[in-house]
């Protein structure tokens, strides 16, 4: 589908970059705030506020919008960023498939409808939320600029300098003892096993991600050490693009007792959550995790 209403006229718009309107609301502040990654930073160019940030092994992309919804992005790249963005996914069909007369959806869905499910290179989402464990978001996003800025490959573009994440192979060569300098506590040795483990080719994350069966995706994902159901529904979700799964944190709990009066938990309370929510699950999931995070 067309992602983009059309190419907006800009006499001032800086050399290299595209002002296009998304062709669905869209919100990229709350999108790249919404707990889903943690290493976009905000940046100015040419006079103009937005946010950069490496796309997988990319140099830096600058990405801004502005009042009117309309967004500059780098032309050569304007696909590659809407994709990454989620703005080609169809959000009228999507939502369409939520419970009709759920008002407490209705009402997160109100408070954030710009929200997107960003896709994200697979290792580095996996890592990432293994870094997250028990942590607040401000504290993840340090973690995980850290070990950029430690371990990954500095990528320069629009005189700013971004860092990608580091391969598997990198981090298992740095060590745990060296990870642990980095504030993960625990999570050093959860993050060091799974580089080693994904290096040495124990588990082929390109064959989780094209699992036909996500049971048996979710599964793989938990032979990792320290990844238990919740973190590998967030990796099938953001890093596989597995809508139908529910991610199940803290928030979460929180938010399906007041808001579903459901006192359910463990597989019973993602059994039910998943049939409750449908095909697209994971959208619902992300739009009451940050109305919850906001707002209670």
């Amino acid at each position: 589908m067309t992602v983009v209403d059309e190419k907006l006229a800009s006499p001032g718009l800086p050399a290299g970059l595209d002002l296009l309107r998304p062709v669905h609301p869209f919100d990229l502040g709350q999108t790249l705030d919404s707990g889903q990654v943690f290493h976009w930073e905000r940046a100015r160019v040419s006079g103009i506020d937005g946010f950069a940030g490496c796309i997988g092994e990319s140099p830096p992309r600058f990405v801004a919008q502005d009042e009117d919804g309309a967004l500059l992005v780098p032309a050569p790249d304007a696909e590659e960023v809407f994709r990454y963005l989620g703005l080609d996914h169809d959000m009228p069909a999507i939502q369409a498939t939520f419970p009709g007369d759920d008002a407490f959806l209705a009402e997160a869905i109100a408070f954030c409808p710009g929200i997107r499910l960003i896709r994200q290179p697979l290792w580095e989402c996996l890592a990432t939320f293994i870094t997250s464990s028990l942590k607040q978001v401000a504290h993840i996003r340090a973690i995980s600029l850290e070990i950029r800025r430690r371990w990954g490959v500095p990528r320069e573009a629009c005189g700013m300098t971004a860092y990608s994440y580091p391969a598997p192979e990198v981090l298992a060569e740095a060590g745990e003892e060296a990870l642990r300098t980095c504030a993960l506590g625990y999570r050093a040795k959860s993050l060091h096993r799974a580089a080693a483990a994904i290096a040495g080719g124990e588990i082929d994350l390109q064959q989780v991600a094209s699992c036909d069966d996500v049971d048996v995706a979710r599964a793989e994902l938990m032979r990792l050490h320290g990844v238990g159901e919740k973190i590998a529904n967030c990796v099938l979700l953001f890093g596989c693009g597995r809508w139908e799964t529910f991610p199940i944190d803290v928030w979460i709990e929180r938010v399906l007792r007041r808001g579903y009066r459901k006192r359910l938990r463990g597989a019973r309370l993602q059994g039910w959550a998943e049939d409750y929510f449908g095909p697209h699950a994971g959208y619902a999931q992300q739009y009451l995790f940050h109305f919850a995070r906001k707002t209670f």
